[in-house]
């Protein structure tokens, strides 16, 4: 048996990872440490740790450690494993989402531009990302409208132009209309584009423009004309600010009761290329630069396009490693900055500002919604997770149950489920309803890890005091504390209102009657759904499977075409022979069997 005390003893004075796992051996928190004894000893000690910390620490049941040569190395070891089992009590970078980068294949002979969200080592050139596709998708047609370079997948030499030359959209390199250190030319031009260099870009084709029309070539000269007005003009929707910094990534951090929203502002050659934000759950307890060095650290862990510079608005314990670490990866040396006045300062306010803006316009109607239903109902905390329940039958029969939750104050159908009922064997609605959420509680008080996930907490029955007495007496069987309320319908079967045990109906705004009506709906619909399942797999299979000359095949091809089985039965005998196999006389076997 894993002795935690014990072990505490036995930890090195060296740097190295440590992995902290539950009873049922689940990996539940990766960190680094400069020195192994010092830094997980602190975790089982009386200090003042956050509430997350302290949740984490109560869940762990035994520990493991490697030991490393620097931090540097437990940096990427974190980092890896990190990565690789996604612990619950980490900072993790769930959202997936890859945004556009603009590409030029510079190892061909003559290089394209084009849109891709893969980047790999293959000697391109990558620019950006861009958080908004549509941007990119601008910037490309215009590289592609004014520059005039081949538009083809691949190029190859050909005896006939394509119709991008013929509209004048291509200078024709595949059939030698330009020489490579001309199109070349072109790519440079376009790279410095791309790197925000547009000073550059014009200073050149002005030189251009008055080498055209000194030697009257008074169209070439209107032609690049246009070209620089263009690009003027696109680059007015780039710009930032006067400031000269280069390539720099800018971090702010903005938090609320539900979520972390963490911005990153993308900025190259002194332009704002794009920007992108991701949200972090249950994190609010967390130190902003714990969750910055969290995040900082997946963010760019497989990046090819880590700056130069990363500003944040607080200097992280691990700055040094973390420094060296991007050091190595970028070749070339990156800074994390946390400046305190100036234009560096306005530019991590003005991240900050956008998270919040972000997080707010993301999390408001929600936050709204659930402080609410807080206010309204007395409870102690947020109800970030409530779930609902339903029965469902015909006069004792095919009962089951539907289950819905509603997480941050928005439905999430993924996490409905549904119940057979599996102990009640009479019509009995109550009792069904307290073996359902006793079966549901069951699941996570043995499996926090499971499908059904934390426990919730909010109740609300759909029904009124007897289904809210039935879910207390399962509440009630392992003594937690779990609110319980109910949703009750009018004679219409329309949601009236939320009321307690005490049966006094709870006013609430238009809003939140509004996002209950559905909630109620939804629930409902879970439970009718699976029963009618329930009810027409049995009736399918007791009318279908015998008559005579309808096997598996045949079955399952009329329930595809029509649906049920009543539109079997409403069907003409045409419809019917239309399946294959299915001849004149089966089809009338058919409809007599079934009607």
């Amino acid at each position: 048996m894993f002795n935690i005390e014990e072990e505490l003893k036995k930890l090195p004075a060296k740097p190295g990872v440590y992995i902290m796992r539950d009873k049922e051996d689940n990996i539940i928190y990766v960190g680094k440490a400069i020195s192994l004894k010092n830094r997980v000893r602190q975790y089982f000690r009386k200090n003042n740790k956050t509430a997350r910390i302290e949740k984490m620490v109560s869940l762990v049941d035994h520990f493991e450690y490697i030991v490393v040569e620097n931090e540097a190395e437990a940096l990427i070891l974190e980092c890896n494993l990190i990565k690789k089992n996604r612990p619950k009590f980490n900072v993790l970078l769930k959202d997936d989402k890859t945004y556009p980068y603009i590409k030029i294949d510079v190892k061909s002979q003559y290089p394209n531009v084009f849109i891709t969200r893969r980047i790999v080592n293959d000697g391109s050139k990558y620019f950006g990302p861009y958080a908004n596709p549509g941007s990119a998708k601008e910037m490309v047609n215009f590289i592609r409208e004014k520059f005039k370079i081949r538009q083809c997948k691949s190029f190859k030499s050909n005896k006939r132009v394509c119709l991008n030359y013929h509209i004048g959209r291509c200078l024709g390199p595949c059939v030698n209309n330009i020489s490579r250190e001309e199109y070349m030319e072109q790519i440079h031009q376009i790279e410095m584009l791309l790197e925000g260099k547009i000073d550059k870009v014009v200073n050149k084709l002005r030189e251009e423009m008055n080498n055209s029309s000194i030697a009257q070539n008074y169209e070439m000269a209107a032609e690049i004309r246009d070209r620089i007005q263009a690009i003027e003009n696109i680059s007015q929707r780039q710009k930032v600010s006067n400031t000269n910094i280069n390539d720099i990534d800018v971090i702010g951090v903005a938090k609320n009761d539900l979520k972390v929203c963490i911005e990153v502002f993308f900025v190259r050659g002194s332009k704002m290329i794009g920007r992108e934000h991701y949200f972090f759950d249950n994190l609010k307890d967390m130190e902003d630069k714990e969750i910055l060095s969290g995040f900082i650290k997946q963010y760019y862990m497989n990046s090819l396009n880590i700056p130069s510079k990363i500003m944040l608005r607080e200097e992280i314990e691990d700055k040094l490693s973390v420094e060296e670490w991007l050091t190595n990866m970028a070749k070339r040396k990156v800074e994390l900055k946390s400046p305190q006045k100036g234009e560096k300062l306005r530019f991590i306010e003005m991240a900050e500002q956008n998270a919040r803006i972000t997080l707010n316009n993301k999390e408001q109607d929600q936050y709204d919604i659930l402080n609410e239903l807080k206010e309204k109902l007395n409870l102690d905390k947020l109800p970030r997770k409530i779930e609902s329940f339903d029965i469902s039958h015909i006069s004792g029969t095919f009962m089951v149950a539907g289950m819905c939750v509603m997480k941050d104050g928005k439905i999430n159908k993924s996490l409905s489920r549904r119940f057979k009922i599996k102990t009640v064997l009479a019509q009995d609605d109550p009792k069904c309803m307290e073996e359902v959420v006793t079966r549901r509680l069951k699941h996570s008080i043995e499996n926090t890890n499971g499908g059904f996930g934390e426990l919730p907490d909010l109740i609300l029955a759909d029904g009124g005091i007897t289904q809210i007495k039935a879910i207390k007496t399962a509440v009630n069987k392992y003594n937690l504390d779990i609110p319980v309320y109910g949703m009750v319908k009018n004679d219409k079967h329309k949601t009236r209102a939320l009321i307690g045990e005490d049966r006094k109906e709870i006013e609430i705004t238009e809003k939140l009657f509004n996002i209950i009506t559905t909630f109620q709906d939804s629930v409902h619909d879970t439970a009718i759904e699976y029963h009618r399942k329930l009810r027409e797999g049995a009736v399918t299979k007791s009318i279908l499977d015998d008559i005579d000359g309808i096997g598996e095949k045949k079955k399952k091809a009329l329930l595809q075409r029509f649906g049920t089985i009543e539109k079997i039965k409403n069907a003409k005998v045409e419809e019917l022979t239309k399946i294959k196999g299915i001849d004149k006389n089966l089809a009338e076997k058919v409809l007599k069997a079934l009607k």
